[in-house]
């Protein structure tokens, strides 16, 4: 895979990835910003204007007129908003790439953010906000994060941010915000699949060189002060039980960041992993459990999660501490070591297949990382990595004093759990 990186003299970053072989391609307009950049009374706001980017432009002055058009062309379109970013992006068939181009170029460039507008999309988002509330396996992470990362502190805010913002944010404050973080060094543009190259690159400079140069914004350094496990319950009338279970452990491009991808997939990756043996084949007390990382600039997490029936908490947490600690004990072996490493690369590999993955991996890593990371360099970090460093990297930071456990259901805070938080 070839990823040619072109830099505006605004700064901003275009990267096209041809694949000739594909008949599709996809647009990605990705801002480096999110709820991480956003103070207490902003939160909500990034993704609240995410959503009013598709309210209308001068060119396309409606949402209709918006999606009328990608719809035409048969387009998979749809934006998110992350902690530390927000993109927008449509897909379609490579004949139609011009039009995705520019509609994506559009919404991002000259959204009109109409007044009544905002007054319509403060009830969607506030049902999108209750709609997750029915949904403990989609915002156990929120209780997750407030417990690792403080509640005072942007990562452990939710990223749709609370009604009583949602209801006071004024036209003024997305204009504000846009302005300030949606600058041209802190946007990368990329295309993947069929394309034109020249044409396409020739297009963004069009739409995207008027933008003017200016600084980007800076995010609230984390730094965890943790001495002591932690419990965090949100009670809450269930049919089972989520929890959370991890610890906090490295940054983005941090020495040890393979072998800690490798020490997850050990845990808690795949139908046989460690963690799924033992909680659900062995001992039933899940349907789902798995382990991930969490990464950001300056810090990030390794946890699983699980969800449980109620009165199989504590065997839960129990059996997953368990894991933990034989991790730390015992050196993998080496057939489960080339297993977990051949996993990793097999689902990366066919995560990359299409145009939408390769544009959205190339985009984020530029964003996270300042460079794209191809997937020959991922495998290779992958393959390097020992079984001793699996031990070392387990004793770094699975300890007791690191320990967060966080859960939603109809449970309230007792010691029998913080006594359990032991490894």
């Amino acid at each position: 895979m070839r990823y040619h990186i072109h830099t505006l003299q605004n700064g901003l970053r275009v990267v096209l990835v041809p694949m000739p072989s594909t008949k599709t391609a996809t647009v990605v307009v990705m801002a480096g910003t999110g709820s991480r950049y956003e103070d207490k009374k902003e939160n909500g706001l990034a993704h609240f204007l995410e959503h009013m980017f598709f309210k209308g432009t001068r060119k396309r002055p409606s949402a209709r007129k918006i999606s009328e058009e990608l719809d035409g062309i048969g387009s998979v379109y749809n934006a998110f908003t992350a902690k530390d970013r927000t993109a927008y992006y449509a897909k379609v068939s490579s004949g139609y790439l011009d039009t995705a181009l520019d509609v994506i170029s559009d919404i991002y460039l000259n959204s009109t953010l109409p007044g009544k507008e905002i007054a319509k999309e403060r009830g969607a988002i506030i049902q999108e906000i209750d709609m997750y509330e029915d949904m403990p396996m989609r915002t156990i992470d929120n209780v997750f994060d407030e417990l690792i990362f403080g509640s005072e502190h942007p990562l452990g805010r939710t990223i749709l941010g609370p009604k009583e913002n949602i209801r006071a944010f004024k036209r003024k404050d997305f204009a504000g915000y846009l302005k300030h973080h949606y600058t041209p060094e802190n946007t990368v543009v990329c295309i993947a699949g069929s394309m034109s190259e020249q044409n396409v690159l020739a297009a963004v400079k069009r739409s995207f060189g008027q933008l003017k140069k200016c600084s980007s914004p800076k995010f609230a350094p984390f730094k965890t002060a943790q001495d002591a496990p932690q419990v965090a319950i949100k009670e809450k009338k269930t049919d089972q039980t989520q929890l959370m279970l991890g610890v906090p452990s490295y940054p983005y491009a941090h020495k040890d960041e393979y072998a800690l991808e490798v020490l997850s997939t050990i845990l808690g990756g795949g139908m046989s992993s460690r963690l799924f043996l033992e909680v659900r084949e062995r001992r039933g007390l899940a349907y789902s459990v798995h382990s991930m990382v969490e990464k950001y600039p300056d810090t990030g997490y390794l946890a699983v999660q699980a969800g449980v029936e109620h009165g199989k908490l504590e065997k839960a947490v129990s059996t997953i501490l368990d894991e933990f600690r034989k991790i730390k004990r015992v050196k993998v072996s080496s057939a489960e070591l080339a297993k977990a490493k051949a996993h990793i690369k097999g689902t990366l590999t066919l995560a990359l297949e299409t145009s939408d993955a390769v544009a959205a991996h190339a985009a984020t890593s530029l964003i996270s990382l300042g460079k794209i990371r191809t997937l020959e360099e991922i495998m290779k970090g992958v393959d390097k990595v020992k079984a001793r460093d699996i031990m070392r990297v387990a004793k770094d930071l699975l300890r007791t004093e690191g320990l967060n456990l966080a859960i939603i259901g109809p449970h309230l805070h007792n010691e029998k759990l913080l006594s359990l938080l032991r490894v």
